[in-house]
């Protein structure tokens, strides 16, 4: 249902067609600093979302789902910033970070329309769509084309976290009867 209607959307699209496209001849091609903007982004991007969930849903479920996302992925905005001040790179914005971003917003736009129950059906639902998306493009396509044994590791050290809030957002999606892939 909604998940479905998400996977359709900018961002889902260009998370799943970076991945798609990785195992083609067309592979893209992005650089250790472009790298490092889409995975503080992305983690940027689902921490905007769980603010809203804290702000509107009152079910202990999601709201806890939604402080996980905030604490885990702030530990991993901090570990990349960390990363990338010990290289001395500077992330450099690309059409994929600005893409995230620009999808947040309209996403962001559409959640906060939603109340009660179809607020939490609508979050949840794309929490799974996005960590989909994220999980298949760090796999994919971050991890392979990072040059940088660090920022490679590090990708390679967050890809169980987001699987596990696949996992969480699969679960109370189930509990919530929210439509999902």
């Amino acid at each position: 249902m909604f998940a479905q209607k998400f996977a359709g959307t900018g961002l889902i699209s260009l998370l799943m067609g970076l991945a798609l496209t990785a195992g083609a001849q067309q592979k893209p091609q992005l650089t250790d600093p472009e790298i490092a903007s889409v995975a503080v982004t992305a983690n940027q991007v689902d921490i905007a979302y769980a603010r809203i969930a804290l702000q509107k849903s009152h079910n202990p479920d999601i709201r806890n789902f939604a402080e996980t996302m905030q604490r885990d992925h702030q530990s991993v905005i901090k570990q990349a910033t960390s990363l990338v001040q010990k290289l001395h790179v500077t992330p450099k914005d690309n059409e994929v970070s600005r893409s995230l971003r620009n999808q947040e917003q309209k996403t962001s736009q559409e959640l906060r329309s939603k109340t009660g129950h179809a607020f939490d059906q609508a979050y949840i639902s794309n929490e799974v769509a996005y960590h989909q998306a994220v999980i298949q493009t760090v796999e994919d396509v971050l991890i392979p084309e990072a040059q940088n044994a660090d920022l490679k590791g590090l990708l390679q050290q967050v890809l169980p976290i987001l699987k596990e809030h696949l996992q969480h957002a699969q679960s109370i999606a189930e509990k919530l009867g929210a439509g999902t892939n």
